[in-house]
């Protein structure tokens, strides 16, 4: 990066309010400035965020966003929303550490499972679907299912107390529910239900049932795109991480420790594949690469138009980047997350865009969402 760009990128960040006093200010910055443009450009008149981090050392290569107001990085860091069905990977790798389900599990949807009078949607696919199947076509049921199953045995649990309570610990383990404690002021957490909260709130009782919703990321679970790119470098890296930063060639121990997930280690290799297949034959078929990408399609309910989520990594051996692309009101997240996403991997690893892909950031740079 040269001092230049730096100081354009610095500048940006100034605006956002990112730096405070107590943090040093000089410096090089880990931010590439060919992908920082790119993904402002991919915002415009949208509100959301790109994250991107290499998962080999914690690097944060992409922090764009954008909202009403301008560009703000609370957007990505100091946010929390649900993740839809991003989420499912990390119960998926939970559900297979803890046993509550194989790869070889299936689960029958019938265009999605009705309970009394809450009837909960899904994709026409075919039934049943293994984990795998259940990833790529983003299956509701598979996850409702399965989730609500972990909550309620009381075989391998001595309550749902404690069911909970150790759900939420591997997700903590994967860098949700709480700060990571980045080099970047206004860092939030979000919400993992824990015993406490769900006895607060459901004071007549709950089950799996009760918090179903979170088995597909929606309900009582909000994270930050942070945590979501994150959570795509523990994936790629089947199951460590360090801290993201954002200042270079830092010296702060917190940057350099490797953390260890508290996932089973075979738990990946089914979940890495149902990623792969998504985009290759699931819901992020949008993705065109002659490298391999895994990735996982989030959509958001909420008033409106949904949001468009995901989360990747390439190439899927070796991988040299990891992304998280929100989109407020932006759709399925095939329609607008998925396919920005798929322009900032290929900027990164190609060097440039395509005159194909060229073509396709401009119209996608040009949708409104509101």
């Amino acid at each position: 990066m040269t001092y230049r760009q730096h100081l354009t990128i610095l500048g940006l960040l100034l605006a956002a309010n990112v730096f405070s006093q107590a943090l040093p200010t000089d410096g090089p910055l880990t931010l590439r400035p060919a992908l920082q443009q790119l993904g402002e450009r991919l915002l415009q008149h949208k509100t959301g965020s790109i994250v991107a981090i290499n998962p080999a050392n914690g690097e944060i290569l992409c922090l764009a966003t954008n909202t009403p107001q301008g560009s703000d990085v609370r957007q990505a860091i100091g946010k929390p929303n649900a993740p839809g069905s991003t989420f499912k990977t990390a119960q998926a790798l939970t559900l297979l550490s803890e046993g509550i389900v194989t790869p070889a599990t299936t689960v029958e949807c019938h265009n999605g499972i009705t309970d009394g009078n809450i009837k909960v949607g899904c994709h026409q696919h075919r039934s049943p679907l293994t984990l795998k199947e259940a990833l790529a076509q983003s299956c509701n049921t598979w996850f409702l299912m399965t989730f609500a199953s972990m909550i309620n045995d009381d075989f391998m649990y001595a309550s749902r107390d404690e069911a909970i309570t150790i759900w939420r610990s591997y997700m903590q383990s994967m860098g949700l529910g709480g700060p990571m404690h980045i080099d970047i002021p206004g860092e939030q957490g979000g919400l993992l239900a824990g015993a406490d909260y769900l006895n607060r709130r459901y004071k007549e009782g709950w089950d799996g049932k009760t918090i179903w919703w979170a088995g597909m990321g929606q309900g009582d679970v909000t994270c930050t795109p942070l945590q979501l790119c994150n959570l795509a470098v523990t994936i790629a890296n089947r199951g460590w991480y360090f801290v993201p930063h954002i200042h270079k060639d830092t010296q702060n121990q917190r940057y350099l420790t490797k953390r260890q997930t508290k996932v089973a280690p075979e738990a990946y290799a089914p979940v890495v594949e149902g990623m792969r297949l998504a985009v290759e034959h699931g819901t992020a078929t949008c993705i065109k690469a002659s490298y391999p990408i895994c990735g996982k399609t989030g959509t958001i309910e909420n008033p409106g138009e949904d949001h468009s989520a995901f989360i990747a990594f390439a190439p899927i051996n070796d991988p040299k980047i990891a992304i998280c692309v929100y989109v407020e009101h932006g759709g399925f997240g095939a329609d607008l997350a998925a396919p920005m996403a798929g322009l900032i991997i290929e900027s990164y690893l190609k060097g440039k865009l395509s005159p194909k892909s060229e073509a396709t950031a401009t119209r996608l740079s040009k949708k409104t969402c509101k």
